[in-house]
C-alpha cells in the first residue's frame, strides 16, 4: 500500500503539487480565522446562583435561604461539586458539573429547581442565576476619571456605558464596583409624624400608590381613536416634598411636613479606591463562556472609543488590566520560539545535507505540517493559545524526521545509483526502502503521545490541545513524506548535488573508531550506562513535583484581610493608605486599584475587610528591582508599616484558576468541615499554626468565619401583640431605620426611558443602638405611639461573617500560598505535620485542595496509560520486525532516554511537572524513532548479503546522520523554549529541559550502546 502511494505521488505530481497548493491556501485561511486566547478554555460546566436577601445576618441567610435552594438543587444529573458561601445580605451558590455537560441543559436544570423553591424564600430576596461566564471571564477592567462626584461617574457608567458594553458581541456583562447609586430618599421625622398623626404604613402606602402612570385604553371619538393614560409619576424633588401623605380635618399632610427629602445613595457592600487619591468608580467587562477573547476585548475598545464624543470631555476611562495584552505576549512568547525554532532546524537541514536543494526538500515539511494542523485545529474547534501553539512548537523538531530520513536516503542513492538509472526510479527505490520504518516511527510517537488524550479535569483541559496539534502535525508530516517530499526531490535533487559534507564524513570517521573501540571493549560504555542510571535514580529521589508552574501574567494582586468587624469607611481609610504607601515607596508600581466588599453582581462575594489590590506593574525595563520576587518582598517589607492585617500575593488569571478548582485563592486549602462554626474557626487557626513556620510557608491565610459584632434584637410577641402591632410591622421599621426600603422607582425630567432612581425610605442613622430604639416608635391599636425599646430586647454578642457550605456541610478554611518548594512535596510534608499535631473533635474532618490534586490525577492516570502505549508501541515494532528480540531492543532505548531527562531536572532545579512528562513523553517517541532507523538498516544489509562486523559498523555508520539529525532537529527545536522569558515560557521549559538531556543521553547511547546489544544478542543468533 505504502509503496502505491508513493508510486501515486510519483506519477502524478502535477496534481499533488496543486492539492498541496490548496491546503497551503486553507491552511493559510483557517490560521487568520483561529480564536487567540492566552489560554484553552480549562473552565468546567459551572453553573453560579446569586440571591441577595437585604438586612439578613449570614446564619439567616443560611437557614432561610442557601439551605432550602441546596435542598432542592441536590439530585441534578451530572453534578459534581455543590458548594456555597452565606454572607451579610447575599449567598453565592456554585454547582459543577461532569465534564462534556452541556451548559446550556445545566442551567436549565438548575433554573426549573430554582424556580421551584423561589416562592419558599423571603419576599424580599432577588438575583438567580448569573451571566454565562467563566471563572476566567474577567478580560477588561477601567476606572472614570474626571472633576465629578461618585453618583455622576456611577450614573454615567450604569446608563451611558454599560448599555453599550453589553451590546458588544460576547460580553455576558459588565460588573460595576465602587460609587454611588442615587436615590430619591426620604427620611421620616418621628416627631413630626407622631404630632400630625402619621404612622409609617400610612407614609409607605402615601410613596406607593401616588407614584404610578398608567394606561386607561382608548378612547373613540367619531373617526379618530385617543390613546388615554394617567401620568401621575412623580418626576422631581419638589413634586415629592408636595406629595399628599393623609388629610386631617381638611387639612392635607404633605411629604415635606413629617420627612426630609433629599438625593441619597443606595447602602453600599463595597468600594474601590485607587492608588490612595480616594474612591473611584470601575467597570468589569465579563466574557461569555467560549468568546473569543481578543475578539471581544477588541470589541468592547472599539465601543468605547465609539462612545468617547457622547461622553464629557473631560471625563476619563483609565485601563488597569488588560487580558489582551496577556494574550499577545503569552502568543508572541510561543510565536518567536516557534519560528526560531524553524531557523534553527533549517540551519541544521543545510549542514547535514550540504546542500541548500536537499535541505530545502526537507524543509517544505515544516509550513505545510503546520497548514495542516490549522486546518484540524479550526475542525476541531480549537484555539490558538499557549498550549496548541506550544504543541506545535515542541513538534517542530520531530516534523522534519520522517522528511529527513526520506530525503537523506534519496541523497545517499543518487550518490551510489548507477547513472543509467532514472532519477525518478532511484527517488521510488530510496523512498520506498525506508517507508516502512518512517511510518512505523511516526506512529510510535503518536502513540506515545495517545495518554494525554485521557487525561481528565484541569490537567486534560490544558494538555490535550498539546497533544491533538502534536497528533495533527505529526500525521500531516507522515503524509508530506511519503506524498509531496518525494515529488518535490525530483526536482531539487540530482545525483551530482548528493554529496555528504566533508564534516560528516570526518564525523562519521570518528564514530566509525568509536564503536570499533566499543564492540572490543564493552565495559567502555557499559560502566559509564550502570554510573548514570545509579545517578538519575538517586536524581529523581531528589526532583520536586508539582503540577505546572507558576506563570508570570504580567500583574500582581495583593490581597489584604482586616478585622472582622471594621466598617467600610474604616476599610476604606486602611485601602487608601495601603494603596498610597505602594505607588509612593516603590516605583515599579504605577497605580494600585484596591477592590473591597463584594461586587454589584455577586459574583466575587468579598466581605467588607477583604480587598484585592490589582498593581498596575511599569514595563519591565523601567524597573530597579531584579524580578517580582524581589518586589514582593519590598511589598513585605512596606506592609510591616500596617500592623494586624494578613496579606498574600497572586494574579488574575492563577487566582481565578484556584478559586474553580477548590473554592479557594491560595494554592492548598485545607478544609476543615463540622457543624459548629465557633470550633471550625478554632481548628483553622490550629491549622494555620501548624502550617505557618513550614518550609514552603510563604503566607498562610487563616479565613476569619467570625468574628463579627452582631446586636440581636429579639422582640417580645406578648407585648406586641398586646399592643395591636405585628412582628413584620416591628422588622419593616427597623429595616427603613438602617438599610431603608425601596418603595418605588423615579424618572427624572428630561432622562431618556429607562432610566430612574429609586424612592428609598431611611430614617436618619443614630449613633448607637439606644437612640435607635428611643428614636423609632409605632401606633397601637388605640393610636398611642409605642417605643421599639419597648417591643424588643436587646442583645450585644459576637457571630460569623460568613458561612461556607460544600456538599450541604459547614467548613472553615485556611488558604497557604506556597513558594521556594515543590507544590506535592510541601502538601506531603503538610499532611504528617497536621496527622502528628492535631487531633479532631468526633465529627470533625479534614479535606485537602489545590493543584496537587491535579498533579497526582494526571500522575494516576499516566501510569496506568503510558505502559498501555509503550505495550501498543512494542506490537508496532513486532509487526516492523518480526522478532521480539529486536522489538525489545529498540524498547530499550526508553530508560535510556529518561537518564538524560532526570539529570536535567535535577542539574537545573526543574520540578517534575505535567509539562516535564509531556518531555518525557516526547523524548520517548524520538528515542524509539531512532532505534527503529537503525535497526531497519542492519536488517536491510542483512538481506543484501552483509556478514559478520560490517552490518553492525555500515549500518550505525550510514544511520549516524540521520539519527544525529533527528536528535539535534528535536534538541535545537527546544532551545528557544529553553531560553524564552515571555509570560508562558515558564510552562514550556520543563518540557524543553527534559527532550533537550534526554535526547542527548539516548543518542549517545543509540549510537554506542544499541549496535553492542545487538551484535550480543541478536546477530550472533542469526550468525549461529
Amino acid at each position: 500500500m505504502l509503496a502505491r502511494l508513493i508510486q501515486f505521488s510519483l506519477t502524478q505530481r502535477l496534481l499533488i503539487l496543486v492539492i498541496s497548493f490548496g491546503v497551503l491556501l486553507l491552511g493559510v485561511s483557517r490560521l487568520m480565522q483561529l480564536p487567540i486566547d492566552a489560554f484553552p478554555d480549562i473552565s468546567p460546566t459551572q453553573v453560579k446562583i446569586i440571591i441577595k436577601a437585604p438586612g439578613l445576618t449570614p446564619e439567616e441567610v443560611e437557614n432561610r435561604v442557601t439551605w432550602p435552594v441546596e435542598v432542592e438543587l441536590l439530585g441534578i444529573p451530572e453534578q459534581q461539586t455543590l458548594r456555597s458561601i452565606a454572607k451579610y445580605g447575599l449567598t453565592d451558590i456554585t454547582l459543577d458539573f461532569n465534564d462534556g455537560t452541556d451548559i446550556y441543559w445545566a442551567r436549565q436544570q438548575v433554573a426549573e429547581r430554582l424556580a421551584a423553591v423561589w416562592e419558599s424564600l423571603p419576599e424580599d430576596v432577588s438575583g438567580g442565576i448569573a451571566p454565562m461566564s467563566t471563572p476566567l471571564g474577567e478580560l477588561f477592567m477601567f476606572t472614570l476619571d474626571g472633576p465629578y462626584s461618585l453618583e455622576q461617574k456611577r450614573h454615567i457608567l450604569d446608563w451611558n456605558i454599560r448599555p453599550v458594553l453589553r451590546g458588544v458581541t460576547g460580553v455576558a456583562d459588565v460588573n460595576v464596583l465602587g460609587g454611588r447609586v442615587e436615590t430619591f430618599q426620604v427620611s421620616p421625622k418621628p416627631s413630626a409624624m407622631q404630632l400630625l398623626g402619621v404612622d409609617y404604613q400610612d407614609l409607605e402606602q402615601a410613596l406607593i400608590e401616588n407614584n404610578s402612570s398608567d394606561g386607561a385604553g382608548r378612547l373613540d371619538a367619531g373617526e379618530e381613536t385617543y390613546l388615554v393614560n394617567t401620568g401621575g409619576r412623580i418626576h422631581n424633588l419638589q413634586q415629592l416634598r408636595n406629595l399628599v401623605v393623609l388629610e386631617r380635618e381638611g387639612n392635607a399632610i404633605r411629604l415635606t411636613e413629617i420627612a426630609t427629602v433629599t438625593l441619597g445613595s443606595l447602602t453600599r457592600y463595597g468600594s474601590v479606591t485607587d492608588s490612595g487619591k480616594g474612591e473611584a468608580v470601575q467597570a468589569l467587562v465579563v466574557a461569555l463562556r467560549g468568546a473569543n477573547a481578543s475578539e471581544v476585548i477588541a470589541g468592547v475598545q472599539q465601543a468605547l472609543e465609539t462612545l468617547k464624543p457622547s461622553l464629557p470631555a473631560d471625563l476619563n476611562l483609565r485601563t488597569f488590566y488588560d487580558r489582551s495584552q496577556l494574550v499577545d505576549r503569552a502568543v508572541s512568547t510561543v510565536s518567536t520560539a516557534l519560528m526560531l525554532a524553524v531557523l534553527l532546524v533549517l540551519v541544521l537541514l543545510g549542514l547535514f545535507l550540504g546542500d541548500v536543494r536537499a535541505a530545502l526538500a526537507v524543509a517544505i515539511s515544516l509550513p505545510m505540517a503546520a497548514m495542516v494542523t490549522f486546518i484540524l485545529m479550526d475542525q476541531f474547534n480549537m484555539s490558538a493559545n499557549l498550549m496548541s501553539l506550544g504543541g506545535l512548537a515542541i513538534a517542530i523538531g520531530m516534523l522534519v524526521d520522517a522528511s529527513v530520513v526520506v530525503v537523506e536516503n534519496c541523497v545517499a542513492r543518487l550518490a551510489t545509483a548507477p547513472k543509467a538509472l532514472p532519477r525518478l526510479h532511484i527517488i521510488f527505490r530510496a523512498v520506498r526502502e525506508v517507508a516502512g520504518p518512517v511510518v512505523a516511527g511516526t506512529l510510535i510517537i503518536l502513540l506515545v503521545f495517545a495518554p494525554l488524550m485521557t487525561l481528565g479535569g484541569l490537567e486534560g483541559k490544558l494538555f490535550i490541545p498539546v497533544a491533538l496539534t502534536i497528533i495533527f502535525a505529526l500525521a500531516g508530516s507522515l503524509v508530506l513524506s511519503l506524498t509531496l517530499i518525494p515529488v518535490v526531490c525530483t526536482w531539487l535533487l540530482s545525483s551530482e548535488s548528493a554529496k555528504t559534507p566533508a564534516w560528516v564524513e570526518v564525523l562519521q570517521r570518528g564514530y566509525r573508531a568509536g564503536l570499533l573501540k566499543v564492540i572490543d571493549s564493552p565495559k567502555v560504555i557499559l560502566l559509564p550506562t550502570a554510573l548514570s542510571l545509579v545517578l538519575a535514580i538517586f536524581a529523581y529521589t531528589q526532583v520536586g513535583k508539582s503540577f505546572m508552574p507558576e506563570m508570570d501574567e504580567g500583574d500582581l494582586i495583593l490581597q489584604i484581610e482586616k478585622i472582622p468587624t471594621i466598617s467600610l469607611s474604616a476599610s476604606q481609610a486602611v485601602d487608601n493608605r495601603v494603596t498610597a504607601a505602594l505607588v509612593e515607596q516603590i516605583p515599579e508600581i504605577q497605580r494600585a486599584i484596591a477592590r473591597s466588599g463584594a461586587d454589584e453582581l455577586g459574583m466575587d462575594p468579598m466581605s467588607l475587610n477583604e480587598t484585592d489590590i490589582f498593581l498596575q506593574l511599569a514595563p519591565r525595563d523601567e524597573w530597579l528591582l531584579e524580578n517580582k520576587d524581589v518586589l514582593k518582598d519590598r511589598i513585605r517589607t512596606m506592609m510591616l508599616d500596617f500592623p494586624g492585617i494578613n496579606y498574600a500575593f497572586t494574579q488574575p488569571i492563577d487566582m481565578r484558576v484556584s478559586e474553580m478548582i477548590i473554592g479557594s485563592r491560595g494554592d492548598v486549602a485545607v478544609q476543615v468541615f463540622g457543624p459548629e462554626l465557633n470550633v471550625l474557626q478554632q481548628l483553622a487557626s490550629r491549622v494555620g499554626e501548624i502550617l505557618t513556620p513550614l518550609e514552603g510557608s510563604e503566607d498562610v491565610v487563616v479565613q476569619q468565619s467570625d468574628g463579627l459584632h452582631y446586636l440581636r434584637l429579639k422582640p417580645d410577641q406578648q407585648e406586641i401583640g398586646r399592643r395591636g402591632l405585628s412582628l413584620h410591622q416591628v422588622q419593616r421599621q427597623l429595616r427603613a431605620a438602617l438599610d431603608g426600603l425601596q418603595v418605588g422607582e423615579i424618572q427624572r425630567e428630561g432622562d431618556q426611558a429607562g432610566i430612574r432612581s429609586p424612592l428609598v425610605i431611611r430614617y436618619e442613622k443614630p449613633e448607637d443602638w439606644r437612640s435607635l430604639l428611643a428614636s423609632q416608635s409605632l401606633p397601637d391599636a388605640k393610636g398611642n405611639p409605642v417605643s421599639l425599646s419597648e417591643l424588643v430586647a436587646v442583645e450585644q454578642s459576637q457571630g460569623p461573617v460568613l458561612i461556607q457550605r460544600q456538599a450541604g456541610q459547614r467548613f472553615g478554611r485556611v488558604d497557604i500560598y506556597v513558594g521556594e518548594r515543590a507544590l506535592v512535596d510541601y502538601v506531603t510534608d503538610a499532611q504528617q505535620q497536621i496527622d502528628e499535631q492535631l487531633v479532631l473533635p468526633q465529627g470533625y474532618y479534614l479535606q485537602w485542595g489545590g493543584e496537587f490534586e491535579n498533579q497526582q490525577r494526571a500522575s494516576a492516570r499516566l501510569a496506568l496509560m503510558v505502559p498501555v502505549a509503550i505495550a501498543l508501541v512494542f506490537l508496532v515494532l513486532f509487526s516492523t520486525f518480526g522478532k521480539v528480540s529486536e522489538a525489545l531492543l529498540v524498547l530499550g532505548n526508553i530508560p535510556l532516554a529518561l537518564i538524560g531527562g532526570i539529570l536535567a531536572l535535577w542539574a537545573s532545579g526543574t520540578y517534575l511537572s505535567v509539562p516535564a512528562s509531556v518531555g518525557f513523553i516526547a523524548l520517548l517517541g524520538v528515542a524509539v524513532m531512532n532505534g527503529v532507523v537503525l535497526v531497519d538498516q542492519f536488517k536491510q544489509l542483512q538481506a543484501q548479503g552483509a556478514k559478520g562486523l560490517d552490518v553492525i559498523v555500515e549500518g550505525a555508520v550510514r544511520r549516524l546522520r540521520p539519527v544525529l539529525m533527528t536528535a539535534t532537529t528535536g534538541a535545537f527545536g527546544l532551545l528557544p523554549l529553553l531560553f524564552a522569558t515571555g509570560p508562558g515560557s515558564e510552562i514550556q521549559k520543563p518540557l524543553a529541559v527534559v527532550v533537550t538531556g534526554g535526547l542527548v543521553s539516548s543518542t549517545l547511547l543509540t549510537l554506542f550502546l544499541l549496535p553492542l546489544l545487538y551484535r550480543k544478542f541478536i546477530y550472533k543468533e542469526i550468525e549461529s
